[in-house]
């Protein structure tokens, strides 16, 4: 059982304001078994909408609330399936391409699109952008501000020519990313308001997997994903001897990160001199865990375990 560590309240000045964002991801591969050919996801705020793939050539809503669409948009998922079912033609299409543009036809191949925008419902700045990979590379990618393509990889340079001379799909794409883009996510926005704008707090406990470790602040279950963890010192926030984990999600739909301190040099009478602060966007008040010795989780198997999933979400395709 994991102890119980104390937390406190404390009161974080910042604006409730949050910044919006539809992303769309396309995803064409080849030589992976029991995995479909093409899959598209849709997300609101990281939370996924819209999901289609080869085998089933149908787009389908992942949230209730994404269904009520129907109402004001009879044809919405129609459409949308029809679209999955172009764009997978032209993903494969260019996952060929790309294999021959590259000169490696056989083993495992990938080809993905991330594109989409951001909108800050406060400022009204909004952001857009659209980028190409193979095999887990940036192969091209769209300057927003010059609205030229930047191809990292020479066998993207011919086509970051064609596209750069076609004046009339860049100011569409434009009108898109900057305009269009953004009235869907508002509209989304609006219908998910009850489940995208609330917040849940996380818990927070303490793990170290050997005495000579670092200490890991590890909080989970919260939501949304925006939120940031430090460790303080004497009440002053420190960077020396930190490592900062990365947001991951849970499989409930919540979100868990991680910060990492090296003790290895502090004498244990110490340790309680420390505390991890985790603070959550949209609530003033963050929560501060002091960090005492006795109630850090050792038990081996559940850090085991808790670093199993991390390499785990890193390694596996989500399908749904």
């Amino acid at each position: 059982m994991t102890p119980l560590i104390f937390v406190i309240l404390v009161g974080i000045q910042g604006s409730t304001a949050v910044t919006h964002s539809l992303k769309y991801f396309y995803t064409a591969s080849s030589g992976i078994e029991n995995f479909p050919s093409y899959v598209s996801v849709g997300l609101v705020d990281d939370v996924q909408i819209s999901y289609c793939d080869s085998r089933t050539n149908e787009n389908i809503p992942k949230q209730d609330w994404m269904d009520e669409l129907s109402s004001e948009h009879p044809n919405y998922w129609k459409e949308e399936t029809l679209t999955c079912r172009v764009k997978q033609r032209t993903f494969k299409y260019n996952l060929e391409i790309a294999k021959q543009r590259f000169n490696k036809t056989g083993g495992v191949h990938v080809f993905q699109q991330m594109y989409g925008c951001e909108w800050d419902d406060e400022t009204g700045e909004v952001k857009g952008y659209d980028q190409f990979g193979y095999d887990g590379e940036d192969l091209i990618m769209l300057d927003p501000q010059t609205q030229v393509w930047i191809a990292p990889k020479p066998e993207a340079v011919i086509t970051k020519h064609k596209w750069d001379n076609n004046r009339y799909d860049l100011e569409d794409e434009k009108f898109y990313l900057t305009q269009t883009c953004v009235e869907w996510l508002k509209k989304y926005v609006n219908y998910g308001r009850s489940s995208l704008m609330k917040t849940v707090r996380p818990s927070v406990s303490f793990l170290q997997r050997f005495p000579s470790s670092p200490v890991s602040c590890f909080a989970t279950g919260f939501y949304p994903n925006r939120a940031e963890m430090f460790w303080r010192k004497d009440g002053e926030e420190i960077h020396d001897d930190v490592e900062k984990g990365e947001i991951l999600p849970n499989n409930d739909g919540t979100f868990q990160m991680s910060i990492y301190l090296d003790l290895s040099s502090v004498p244990p009478e110490d340790w309680t001199r420390y505390e991890c602060v985790f603070q959550l966007s949209g609530v003033r008040e963050g929560l501060v865990t002091r960090l005492e010795k006795n109630k850090i989780n050792t038990n081996e198997a559940a850090v085991n375990f808790h670093l199993y999933k991390k390499c785990l979400y890193h390694l596996q395709i989500k399908q749904n």
